[in-house]
This record gives structure tokens, sequence and C-alpha cells, in this order.
């Protein structure tokens, strides 16, 4: 959440866990935010009854108090413009992408091209955070301009993986 007060009622407080919690608090903040996913439909009703120690009795009684409403709708708005509703919702169903994957590839009645294609983004999904490997060589390329038709070019080439900082300096001198 931002450091920005949502509420317009800065000393509204809500009971959580029989604590009285202000809601310009920090754990008043994560509540004001589970319940704007709850309002994207990200998180349920019992879930954050659960997380935050309360009846659903209680969570109902809390979401008719009108500085949690408008908290709530403030906080709702907020991530809907700077993208946090959309990305959360893309990465929950994204989520449910392997399994719907896993049925194509082992669906005998999907053409074989389809069951290929499902291996491979199965693959890729396996792989995410992998794409750049231990063995991969940086390359650094130093372009100078020293103006007319003069150019400096220091080009390193290729490091190997097994090359340190150290063994470069040492190179250097």
């Amino acid at each position: 959440m931002s450091d920005t007060v949502l509420n317009p009622l800065p000393n509204a407080a809500i009971i959580l866990r029989g604590v009285s919690i202000p809601l310009a608090s920090d754990i008043g903040g994560a509540f004001i935010s589970d319940c704007a996913r709850n309002k994207e439909r990200l998180v349920s009703d019992s879930r954050i009854c659960e997380r935050y120690g309360i009846t659903p009795a209680a969570f109902a009684e809390i979401g008719a108090n009108p500085a949690v409403r408008l908290a709530v709708s403030a906080e709702h708005d907020r991530r809907l413009l700077n993208g946090d509703a959309a990305r959360e919702a893309a990465a929950k169903l994204f989520a449910e992408a392997p399994e719907v994957l896993g049925t194509i590839l082992h669906n005998e009645q999907a053409s074989p091209r389809h069951r290929i294609e499902a291996a491979r983004e199965l693959r890729t999904t396996a792989n995410a955070g992998a794409e750049k490997g231990g063995d991969t060589a940086d390359r650094v390329v130093v372009h100078i301009n020293l103006g007319g038709d003069q150019k400096l070019v220091v080009d390193s080439g290729p490091l190997k993986p097994k090359e340190t900082r150290e063994s470069l300096d040492a190179d250097m001198e």
C-alpha cells in the first residue's frame, strides 16, 4: 500500500482478533489492501476471515463501516490505475496454465502438434527464471567518439565463465 492515507477519516479503526486497529496503521492498510483484492475476486471472504482471525459475521459488519468502504474503494481505484490488480489477476490465471497444458499433453485425442506445443510451453514455464545460464558469455564494448573522424573502441571480447574480476584486473596491469 502506498504511503498516502486513503481514508478520509484518519481516526477510523476496526476490530481484528479482538484488538482495535487504526485503518491508517500497517495492519489496517494490509487489511484494506486485502479487502480491495477481495473486491477484485482475487482473495475470498473466508481467506480474509482466516488471515485476520474474524468471523464471517464480523467481516460483514466491518464491510458495512463507511470508513472501511471508502478506504477499500480508494485502494481498489489505486490498484486499478497502477496496474497491480491486472498483474495479480493475470498471475492467478497463469498459475492454472500448467494444469490445462498437462491436460492437452495427455489427451490422446489432441493433435500431435497441440501436444508438442503444450510440452514446449510447459518446458518454458518450468524453466522460468533460468533464461541466462552460467555458461553464457558477456561482452563489453566501449565506444568513445573523440570528435572529427576519431573514435576509440575497446572490445573486451566474450568473457569466459571462469574469468573473475580479479583475473581481468590482473590482465590490465
